[in-house]
């Protein structure tokens, strides 16, 4: 079993691209049944602005290819991941 304090310290990096996206911060759970559903991921904007704000990005389970020593892979064609945009007075 794994802790979410242990899947906190692992990267999460696209399988075919490489590029990493951040790192977990939170997950939903169906709590009817007691299972993780999605991952919820601090992501950098990007922009042309030196002081770039943080984003969400919750990424479903099933696009979890491999959960590694360091790096969660995920498969960005399996599913469309959703943004979550920071508010305003953040």
């Amino acid at each position: 079993m794994i802790s979410l304090s242990e899947l906190q310290t692992k990267e999460v990096v696209m399988l075919k691209t490489g590029k990493r996206l951040g790192f977990i911060v939170d997950f939903e759970l169906d709590d009817e049944r007691g299972y993780i559903t999605s991952l919820v991921v601090h992501t950098r904007q990007q922009g042309g602005s030196l002081f770039n704000r943080m984003a969400e990005m919750v990424i479903p389970w099933e696009q979890i290819v491999t959960i590694g020593d360091d790096f969660i892979l995920i498969d960005e064609d399996a599913k469309e991941r959703r943004k979550i945009e920071p508010k305003e007075n953040e």
